[in-house]
Order: structure tokens, then C-alpha cells, then sequence
């Protein structure tokens, strides 16, 4: 009997992450792709079901697959894409259309990649049998994710956890309405890099940065006060929500040596009952692996 498959598709800032799975969830072959943001929302969807297109022939042995899940920055709705990350129409997507077309009959499920993420944890990582429990997403951009009783915490509008956007002064009396998400251009992946670029004259990525601030005073001064802004956001968040077990996942987390340790302090220090802070067990596929819990059905 052929094996039934489910497809998830995680688009993000900078690569797209598809993959293959069992109905347990069990990751049978993954692909990536580069996003090219320049280029525009339409084509990173259509370059992205071309290659989901390639996975199923290549690895799925031609199969469809019985269910897709597609997760995304941003709150994913029938017709557009609030909180859009920085590729050129995204916010105007959409996102489930685009994807049923090529997979008419199959169901589709979408969502927010730090939301989704966080029910892959508690379902098969780090987050199991904890409660409450809290994923934080550190990459590109900045997020957090809230589960109660297992389910995600979606907010009213789709936004909670959304902490990109939190103010890091009271004199930020505009933040979201400027157009501005002040966390994120303080701590994400992209603020980050673009800082270091600016101060050491060439083009630096985050993880670079990382790295070169074990040995650099200029570079380990600007890591400091990264990791000094977004402890205290964290420290907050846990105070107000008061976790079991924060797990921290996405790309930056290629430096858990120097950010763990930075968030456990603080953690300890300013939180009433500071709760567990541990690597995620999916740090670099959360989200991927996230799509394919919607498609299981959450």
C-alpha cells in the first residue's frame, strides 16, 4: 500500500523550508529553497510549489500528498496577510488559494510559522508535558508563542505573541502605527546584521556576528546589548504568563552557547518563578515541522 504523505511548507524571511512526512509526523525528506525577497511575493510561492512539486516526485515517489500545511510570518487569512514580513506584496497573498490550486481536493491548513512551531514542540519536542509552555522564535524576525492546555494561544486577532512589536522606551509612543517593530529592529536576525554591516564596514549576517563576538570588542559590545534588550522582554513575558518551560528556537539559535546563558540570567534574576529555558528540539525546522502538525490536525 503506498504510504500517505503530508506536505508542509514553511515560507520564511530568507528560505523556504518544504518537507515530506509520515502520518506521525516522522520527517521522510525535506528541500530548501531561497526566498529571494527582492523578487516579490508571487514568485517565492510559485519557485515554492515547484519544489514541493520536485519533493513529492523525487522523494514521495510521485504520490500526493492526503494533506499540506503552510505556515508564514504574519497572521495568515483567506484573502491577505496581516503583519506581512518584508517581501514586496506579501500582505496581499492569498496564501491558501495559491497553494489548493495546485493541490485541488487536498486539504490545506495555514498559520503563523512561531504559533505552528510551538504546537510541533509541545506534540513531539521540547515542549511535551509542559503547561503552560512557551516557544520564542529568534531569527530573521522576533516572536513568541503561548500554549495552554496544549493549544496555542491565538489571541483576539490572530496576533498574540507578536513581540517584535514591543516598545523598548516610553518615549516609542507609536511603534506599530510608524511602521515600526521596534524588538525586532533592535534584536532580530536582519537588525542585527544590518548594524554589524554598518559598524564593521562590510557585509555581516547575524550568525556572523555571533561569532565574531567572541574575539571582537566592537562585535561582542553590540551582542551585549542585544541580548541585554531582549532578556528583559523575555523576563517580562514570563512573568506575565508565568511558563513551565520557555524552549527557544529558529535561526539564531545557532548561538545558544552565548544566548541561552544571557536569557538564564536574566530569567533567574527578575522572574518571581523562573521557568526551564532549554533549546528547542526542532532549533532549525520548528516551523516546517510545525505546517505538518496543522495538516495533522493541530
Amino acid at each position: 500500500m503506498t504510504q500517505e504523505l503530508i506536505l508542509g511548507i514553511d515560507f520564511g524571511g530568507t528560505k523556504v523550508a518544504l518537507g515530506l512526512s509520515d502520518r506521525t509526523g516522522n520527517l521522510l525528506a525535506t528541500r530548501r529553497i531561497s526566498t529571494d525577497a527582492d523578487g516579490g511575493a508571487e514568485q517565492v510561492v510559485t519557485r515554492a510549489l515547484a519544489a514541493a512539486h520536485a519533493l513529492l516526485a523525487e522523494d514521495g515517489a510521485g504520490a500526493s500528498p492526503v494533506a499540506v500545511g503552510v505556515v508564514s510570518p504574519g497572521i495568515v487569512l483567506p484573502d491577505r496577510i496581516l503583519l506581512a514580513p518584508n517581501v514586496p506584496g506579501w500582505e496581499k497573498l492569498r496564501l491558501r488559494e495559491l497553494v489548493a490550486a495546485d493541490f485541488p481536493g487536498v486539504p490545506i491548513e495555514t498559520g503563523t510559522d512561531a504559533k505552528a512551531a510551538a504546537l510541533a514542540e509541545w506534540k513531539w519536542g521540547a515542549l511535551a508535558d509542559t503547561d503552560p509552555a512557551m516557544f520564542l522564535s529568534l531569527g530573521t524576525g522576533i516572536a513568541a508563542a503561548v500554549l495552554v492546555g496544549g493549544h496555542v494561544l491565538p489571541g483576539a486577532n490572530g496576533a498574540a505573541g507578536e513581540i517584535g512589536y514591543n516598545l523598548l522606551a516610553p518615549q516609542d509612543t507609536e511603534g506599530f502605527t510608524s511602521g515600526a517593530a521596534p524588538l525586532e529592529e533592535a534584536v532580530g536576525g536582519r537588525g542585527l546584521g544590518g548594524r554589524a554591516s554598518k559598524m564593521l564596514g562590510r557585509p555581516v549576517t547575524a550568525g556572523e556576528l555571533f561569532r565574531l563576538a567572541r574575539d571582537n570588542a566592537q562585535a561582542k559590545e553590540l551582542v551585549t546589548s542585544a541580548l541585554d534588550e531582549l532578556s528583559m522582554h523575555v523576563a517580562n513575558l514570563a512573568i506575565a504568563i508565568d511558563p513551565q518551560r520557555i524552549a527557544v528556537g529558529g535561526g539564531l539559535v545557532r548561538s545558544a552557547d552565548i544566548i541561552l546563558p544571557a536569557l538564564r540570567e536574566r530569567l533567574a534574576c527578575a522572574v518571581p518563578f523562573p521557568p526551564e529555558l532549554v533549546s528547542a528540539k526542532f532549533d532549525q525546522d520548528a516551523a516546517l515541522r510545525g505546517a505538518i502538525a496543522l495538516a495533522l490536525g493541530g
